[in-house]
Parts: C-alpha cells; structure tokens; sequence
C-alpha cells in the first residue's frame, strides 16, 4: 500500500528558511508536530499566509498565555477510563491520542502532552458501559484520529459495538479523508469493514474534518466515493479559523464543493479559547456574519450548515447576532435544558459564551474531583 511518508522533524522542511525553523522548535517541544509528505504538496511555500500552511506548520502564537488545556470540561464527562457520556443517546470513545495530522488549532491538544492519558488501548471498559445503558443509540470513535488504528483495531472495536444491539450510528472522527486519503481508498480491509458494518438499518458515519477547499483534491474524492461505495455517510465539521477560512467566499466555496462531492456540511464551529490558539480566535459577531455570507452564496444543500459552539453545558447554536446582541440555543444540553433559548449582550470582541454577559444564569461549571484519577486511569 503507497502511503505518504511522515515526518515529525522541522529541519526536513527545507522550505522553510532554517532561521524560520529555529525560532519554531520551542513550540514543537511544547505542542506535537507531525504531517505528511502528500499534504505537504498542498502548500503554496511561496505564500508565507498559506491556509493550508497554517493548518499544520507551528506558530509564534502558541506559546502565547491564552485559554486553557480542557476549554469544554470534558473530563468532567468521563464515565469510565476512555469514555464519555455528556448527551443521553451518544457516548464517545477516546479511541487514539495520535493523528495523522496535528492540526495547530486542535481543541485537544492535550492529548498530545507526555502527562495526559485520555485514550486507553483496552476499550473494554467503554465497551461495557455502553452496552449497560441501553439510551445510547450512537457512538463517536475520536481522539486523536480514529482512522490513524490500524484496520485490525478498528474492526475489533467495531465488531464489539455491532454486538450491542441499541447502538444504531458508528461515527468515526477523522482528518484522513483529506489528510491521507490513500489510508482509505488503497485500504480494502477498511472499506470491507464498512461494507459489512454499514448496514441501511445500522450506519457507520464518517465525520470528516476538511477546513478549507484546496484541502478538497482528486484523492480525497476518490476516498469519498470509495467510503460511498463501501456504505458509509460521510458529512463533515470545521471550526472558523483566523488566517484559514475567515472569509466568506472561501466558506461558500468549502460548502459547495463539499455539496458537490456528497458530503453533507454538518457544522461550523466556533473555535474554542484552547491553550496555545489564541492566533486562530475569530469573534462570535465576525464568525456568525461570514458563516451568514456563505451561506447567502450557496445552494439550499450548504445552507444546512448550523454554527454552534462545543461549550461545556452543551452545544449552542448561534442563531443571530444583532446590534450587540448574541441570539442563541441549546442544540444539545448536558443539564436537559435543550431547546432553550438565550438573548445575551455580545460585547464585539466576545470570542466564545463565557465571554457574554449574563451566561452563568444558563449553565453550572462542572467540578472534576477526579480528574486525577481519570487521566491517570
């Protein structure tokens, strides 16, 4: 199988200027560096603000004091080692705390730290959980990359949920399919896999994550067609990135040539105030007018795109902002307040819901007594 070759050492980057490579090190000692030569050749080197460049090459900016490790408390929705339970019908399991691509904006980057085990090669425990708690009808696979397991993994842990009977969706959160698209379309044991797992009353999702339209090349949709062909569905999820997609004709294109390839447009998100992104903060206002602009240049299939935020309470759909005023929901709640409806001030430089006036009346911070005892698990 000719896959991309991978390479974790800035100084084979001989497209950057070695000075350059200096000055970034520090950061790849701090935040995990890591890509392939395939993605690579999508970047323009001659452009020093090359989205594709910015998705992946480190920056100044990460070593900068903003936000914090776990921006959404998600280790207070842990229930056993390797899995989570924030939403009644959908568990997640850490599955990998390695990717194909170490995107610089990751809301996990601390995944990536050598003291931080989220992930767990025995998903036993997940597994059981699962199978007790028969209001789990979907179960995300993520980390990490799910489609960085080896094939044998992934049918494993895939053989074990389609022995559960109320767990209708398999969703498997991925970069591949336009990172190393090879993974998926010279994998045949992959697409074997789904072709006997993805059944039309039993489906296996993948949940792609492409940020921007040069990411969209003939190898990516010749591994869309062949996840198609196998029986899976694939959408996909994008933050709004500064310096990436922030504009409104890039996001417009992102959504049509996803539509085009039959790639459902499934969310756009706010990024979150994660450590070391503050170079990637788009403000609510700003996202939601260029998220609205897109939208107004597509057809009906790209409208279907929901622009919400991944808060610890939930995930809050931005509804409208307008003269200075955030209109919001809970498109998912983990407190049973879904559907609630918030009018909040949103100052114009407000970049994320702990950020609005007023937001604490909506929501409690979850305490993490044993945070400790999770990541160590």
């Amino acid at each position: 199988m000719a896959q991309p070759k991978y390479i974790i050492n800035l100084d084979r980057l001989t497209d950057i200027p070695e000075s350059e490579r200096e000055k970034l090190k520090p950061i790849t000692e701090k935040f995990a560096f890591r890509v392939n030569d395939y993605y690579l050749s999508l970047i323009d080197w001659q452009d020093p603000d090359d989205p594709i460049r910015r998705l992946v090459i480190p920056n100044e900016g990460e070593l900068l004091e903003y936000g914090r490790w776990d921006a959404s408390d998600e280790e207070a929705n842990y229930v056993v080692p390797g899995c989570q339970h924030k939403y009644g019908t959908t568990a997640l399991l850490i599955v990998s705390e390695v990717c194909g691509a170490y995107c610089r904006y990751c809301f996990r980057k601390r995944l990536f730290r050598n003291d931080v085990k989220e992930a767990v090669s025995n998903v036993d425990p997940g597994i059981a959980y699962i199978a007790a708690h028969p209001e789990i009808n979907n179960v995300l696979l993520t980390g990490g990359d799910s489609l960085i397991l080896g094939t044998p993994k992934l049918r494993t842990i895939i053989e074990q949920l389609r022995q559960i009977e109320h767990v209708k969706i398999i969703r498997l959160g991925s970069k591949m399919p336009v990172f190393n698209p090879m993974r998926i379309y010279e994998d045949e044991g992959l697409l074997d896999l789904i072709r006997q797992y993805s059944t039309p009353e039993k489906r296996i999702y993948v949940m792609a994550h492409i940020n921007h339209p040069r990411e969209v090349t003939e190898q990516a949709k010749r591994g869309f067609d062949a996840l198609h062909d196998a029986g899976a569905i694939v959408v996909n999820q994008t933050p709004i990135i500064r310096g990436i997609n922030d504009n409104a004709d890039t996001l417009a294109e992102l959504l049509d040539i996803l539509s085009w390839a039959g790639v459902t447009p499934y969310y756009f998100f706010i990024n979150r105030p994660v450590a070391g992104n503050n170079d990637f903060v788009v403000p609510l206002a700003d996202a939601y007018r260029l998220v609205e602009q897109a939208k107004a240049k597509t057809s009906g299939l790209g409208k279907r795109v929901r622009l919400s935020m991944s808060h610890s309470s939930g995930k809050i759909e931005i509804l409208a902002i307008e003269s200075g005023k955030a209109y919001l929901k809970y498109h998912q709640a983990r407190e049973g307040n879904y559907g609630q409806f918030m009018i909040l001030d949103c100052p114009p430089d407000a970049a994320w819901f702990d950020d609005l006036p007023g937001n604490e009346q909506y929501w409690n911070k979850p305490t993490i007594d044993d945070k400790e005892e999770v990541l160590s698990s």
